[in-house]
């Protein structure tokens, strides 16, 4: 009970069974340590509901009509977006060869009924401890820039940051048919200096190691296609006319050259640097200047 204390903020989870006794006492049982409860009778409305909500545990029973726990385990551990939520089978199987298929199939732990309340609690909190960890973790290379996918060496993704996953998103992997599982096959079997790194589109995927658990580790590189002007403009809320004359001040041009070369009046010049000068919170030109080469610098 105590480690659910220590979680931080109020947990969500997931309950999948088609027995309304186990239902019921289940989520009465949660309900009372403090989790919100979603409930779900088969594995299709599982697999629906965390569409719109990702719960921080799924307990769940391997016998259900229609898809079984097994195969909707697997469901949501696999695809492009997989749910990186800990999953604990919930079941009255207890031969070892449901417990190997219940962890083959992405679950990390098998709880057989009838249940122990105590022992339930227990075990659904150092999942959800440990699952918040890595979640942590995960951020954590967001907030430092570093963009970074972990993928089987077969190729299927498995983890990755979000601001990495947001660009992998936009690649159609599965496109890229034999030539992609063969790089990171590449990946899984050679030192990292030996491995080329493999270009889609504006997106560089650079290998950089191993994990223990034999996960290949994959930095994206996304080029930056947009013009100069066009980065300015997003940095500072600049309309398009505003950023190409801050783009020409960085170049040392005076605002007689920028004149001739958009186009424009000197009073007209004068007006549009007024106004980057106020959006940026500065109030020269040389200000203006640092500021802008820092920005562009940076990509």
């Amino acid at each position: 009970m105590m480690a659910l204390n220590e979680l931080g903020h109020k947990c969500i989870a997931l309950v999948v069974d088609d027995s309304p006794e186990s239902l019921w006492m289940v989520s009465a049982a949660l309900e009372q340590s403090g989790i919100t409860v979603l409930v779900a009778t088969d594995g299709a409305k599982a697999i629906e509901l965390t569409h719109r909500v990702e719960p921080d545990v799924i307990l769940m029973d391997a016998m259900m009509p229609g898809m079984s726990g097994f195969e909707t385990c697997r469901a949501l551990k696999s695809g492009p977006r997989p749910l990186m939520t800990p999953i604990i089978f919930m079941t009255g199987l207890t031969e070892n060869e449901y417990i190997v298929e219940g962890l083959a199939s992405g679950g990390v732990d098998y709880i057989t009924k009838p249940v122990v309340v105590e022992v339930l609690i227990a075990r659904l909190s150092t999942h959800i401890i440990n699952s918040r960890l890595l979640q942590s973790a995960r951020e954590a290379l967001d907030t430092s820039g570093r963009s970074v996918l972990a993928f089987d060496p077969e190729g299927a993704f498995l983890w990755g940051s979000q601001k990495a996953v947001e660009v992998l998103n936009c690649v159609e992997l599965s496109e890229l048919g034999g030539a992609w599982t063969k790089w990171v096959a590449e990946c899984s079997t050679l030192p990292v200096s030996a491995v080329q790194t493999f270009e889609v589109g504006d997106v560089t995927f650079q290998f950089i190691g191993m994990t223990s658990a034999s996960e290949v580790l994959i930095k994206l590189i996304r080029h930056n296609i947009d013009s100069k002007e066009d980065v300015l403009a997003k940095c500072f809320d600049l309309t398009p006319r505003e950023s190409e004359v801050l783009y020409w001040l960085t170049l040392g041009k005076t605002n007689r050259d920028i004149s001739a070369i958009l186009g424009l009046s000197a009073r007209t010049v004068n007006k549009h640097l007024e106004q980057v000068f106020q959006k940026m919170g500065i109030d020269n030109r040389t200000s203006a200047a640092v500021m802008a080469d820092r920005v562009l610098n940076s990509e």
